[in-house]
C-alpha cells in the first residue's frame, strides 16, 4: 500500500489538467488516507502484528514501550505518540517549558516598528491565522510560500534584513504564530486547488520517498515504514504528524547554544535530517524545500496544530 503512495504515473499527470477545481486534491487526500490507515494499523496491536510492521523491534520493546491502539488523531504529538517512555519525559519538560523566554520575545518582535513605522503585524494582522494557513500555494505567483519565506519577505519589502532561517528571531516569531493557532484549536489545512499546486505536491512527494546520497536513503524509509523503532536511544517520529509541532526546542540545539536557544524552525529540522542521509540539503527557501514541506503538511491535514513543542 505505502508503494503506491510513492509512486507517480505519467496517466496521473495528464488527467491533473482535466479535473475541476475540486477534485485537484484527489490524489493526495487518497494519500493522506492512506497513510492514516497504514498507522493505525501499524500500532492497532504492535505485538501481533510484530511480522509485518516490527520485524527488528525486541518482544520488551513492543510490550513495554509501544502503545497500542492509536487513532489519527494522536498522531499531532510526533513520537511522542506511541513512546511510553518518551511521552513520559515529554510530559514532566513540558510542566516547564524550555522555549517560553523565546515565545515571548517572538510576540515582542511581532509588534516591534520597522525603521518605515511598519512591523510585521502589518503584514500578518492575525497571529492566529498566520500560525495556520502555511505552508499554502499561491496561485497568482504560482509557487509554495512557507511562513518563512512571507515573514522574510515582510521584512526586506519593508528595507529589513532578511533573518537566519533556521534559529533565532525567526525561529521566535513562529513559536508566537504557532501558539496563537494552539490556543485557537487550529488544524493542519493545506488546500490543493489548482494543477500547479498539485504538481507542487507530487514534486514534494516524490523528494520524500526517493532515495538520494551515499547512503541510498530516502525520507520514508526512517519516518514510514521505519517509524517508532529505536535509533540508539531516540524512536523514529512518523510521518502523519510530523510538521505540526514546529517551531520545536531541541534538546540537543540547546546544550550547543551559548544562549540555550534551542529553538528551531523546520526548515532547520529537515536540513538536518537530510544530511543524516548523506545529501546535501535543498536551501532553506529553495523551491525543493518549499515543496517538500507542502508535501509533508498536506499529509497531517486534520490535526491539531501543536507547536511550539519540545523534541530531543
Amino acid at each position: 500500500m505505502l508503494l503506491k503512495i510513492a509512486k507517480t504515473t505519467a496517466l496521473a499527470a495528464l488527467t491533473l489538467c482535466t479535473l475541476n477545481a475540486a477534485e485537484y486534491n484527489a490524489q493526495a487526500e487518497k494519500d493522506r488516507l492512506a497513510l492514516i490507515d497504514y498507522f493505525e494499523a501499524k500500532f492497532e496491536n504492535p505485538e501481533k502484528n510484530r511480522a509485518t510492521f516490527f520485524p527488528y523491534s525486541t518482544d520488551e520493546e513492543l510490550k513495554e514501550n509501544i502503545i497500542s491502539g492509536l487513532k489519527f488523531e494522536d498522531f499531532s504529538i510526533g513520537n511522542y505518540a506511541f513512546s511510553k517512555n518518551g511521552k513520559v519525559s515529554y510530559e514532566e519538560i513540558n510542566e516547564f517549558p524550555p522555549y517560553e523566554e523565546f515565545l515571548e520575545n517572538g510576540e515582542k518582535l511581532y509588534n516591534t516598528k520597522f525603521a518605515n513605522g511598519n512591523s510585521l503585524a502589518t503584514c500578518f494582522p492575525d497571529p492566529v491565522e498566520a500560525g495556520a494557513k502555511y505552508p499554502y500555494f499561491d496561485e497568482k505567483r504560482k509557487e509554495v510560500i512557507s511562513l518563512t519565506v512571507a515573514i522574510n519577505e515582510c521584512r526586506t519589502s519593508n528595507g529589513e534584513k532578511a533573518w537566519n532561517t533556521s534559529k533565532g528571531e525567526m525561529a521566535h516569531v513562529q513559536a508566537y504564530f504557532a501558539s496563537s493557532a494552539k490556543e485557537e484549536e487550529k488544524t493542519v489545512d493545506v488546500k490543493i486547488e489548482s494543477a500547479e499546486a498539485a504538481a507542487a505536491y507530487e514534486r514534494g512527494k516524490e523528494y520524500y520517498y526517493t532515495q538520494r546520497g551515499y547512503l541510498k536513503l530516502n525520507c520514508a524509509e526512517c519516518h514510514v515504514q521505519g517509524a517508532a523503532l529505536r535509533v540508539r536511544n531516540e524512536s523514529l517520529s512518523q510521518l502523519l504528524g510530523q510538521t505540526t509541532h514546529f517551531p520545536v526546542y531541541r534538546l540537543k540545539w540547546g546544550a550547543a547554544s551559548a544562549k540555550n536557544d534551542g529553538l528551531g524552525t523546520l526548515e532547520r529540522r529537515m536540513g538536518g535530517c537530510v544530511k543524516d542521509q548523506g545529501q546535501v540539503p535543498p536551501k532553506a527557501e529553495s523551491q525543493e524545500m518549499r515543496e517538500l514541506l507542502f508535501f509533508m503538511a498536506y499529509m497531517s491535514n486534520g490535526l491539531k496544530i501543536d507547536g511550539p513543542d519540545i523534541r530531543k
